[in-house]
């Protein structure tokens, strides 16, 4: 698949659209639970209620064209084993018109996890991948790939999810699906770098900074090529803990971030392969 070039002459930098892919639909053959849970306790404290205003500000934006010129509207499917803090945040700005896409599918190795009840509760459909003993009911990769044609998705995004994200999957979406690792890559990532273990090791090494990364997904662990980061400071006397907040709290809006940009195709790739941001205010900008 080639993309088309796109140059700026005032930076001389030469890059090319992220492409979008197009696959042909197949059917899926597999039932996806979309209803919400009953209204339980639990589900009440989940359920995303945005205002009113935000709806009509992004419904606005959109009919009138105004918010995402000559840019449809994307489809995304969140990989999430845990709470889903970032899959929430992304879904929130979906909501309020700051992310110009709708949240397809919930997919989870998980079942039981925070970021799946979130989506029942949410009235998101929830697949869970892959099919191991624990989790009998899980699709196998062919499967799940069919799903995801069937559902439309057009960009991928990993957000906590632990599994190595199989090849065959990778390939059905090259340059269309997104991580976000919780150190400033390439340091402390790889097989075995996540959740608090990064902290400890951040901290154990003596680096003065860390941050989150947004980087595109390839067949290994945290090896993919860069979009974007946050810096913060790795203060004398941090507990993992502390340090975890402070990546949190920047990982919610970079990644966010990150991609509002994907969704408008805005990422833009040098002829080293290195992606860029193209800035929705000045288009010879690039972060």
């Amino acid at each position: 698949m080639e993309a088309a070039a796109v140059a700026s002459s005032s930076t001389g930098l030469r890059c090319s659209i992220n492409p979008v892919w197009n696959p042909q639909r197949r059917s899926a053959r597999v039932r996806l639970t979309t209803e919400r849970q009953p209204c339980a306790t639990t589900c009440r404290r989940l359920l995303l209620r945005p205002s009113a205003s935000a709806y009509t500000a992004a419904s606005a934006a959109i009919d009138s064209g105004d918010g995402y010129p000559g840019v449809s509207r994307k489809r995304l499917a969140v990989f999430v084993s845990g709470g889903g803090s970032n899959f929430r945040s992304i879904h929130e700005a979906a909501l309020g018109g700051k992310v110009n896409g709708d949240v397809a599918v919930l997919v989870t190795d998980k079942p039981g996890c925070g970021g799946a009840e979130y989506a029942r509760c949410n009235g998101i459909p929830v697949v869970v991948f892959p099919k191991s003993k624990s989790g009998p009911e899980g699709l196998s990769t062919d499967e799940l790939l069919n799903v995801l044609r069937d559902l439309k998705v057009d960009f991928i995004l990993l957000a906590g999810y632990l599994k190595l994200i199989p090849g065959e999957l990778v390939q059905a979406y090259p340059r269309s699906m997104l991580n976000i690792h919780p150190s400033l890559l390439p340091a402390f990532g790889g097989k075995g770098y996540y959740g608090s273990k990064v902290h400890k090791a951040v901290i154990a090494s003596g680096a003065r900074y860390s941050g989150p990364t947004v980087h595109f997904v390839d067949e290994q662990f945290d090896t993919g090529r860069t979009l974007a980061q946050r810096v913060v400071p790795v203060l004398a006397n941090d507990t993992p803990e502390q340090l975890a907040a402070r990546v949190l709290h920047e990982e919610h809006q970079v990644y966010v971030e990150a991609v509002a940009a994907l969704c408008e195709d805005r990422i833009v790739w040098r002829e080293d392969g290195v992606p860029l941001i193209r800035s929705r205010t000045n288009p010879n900008v690039f972060n």
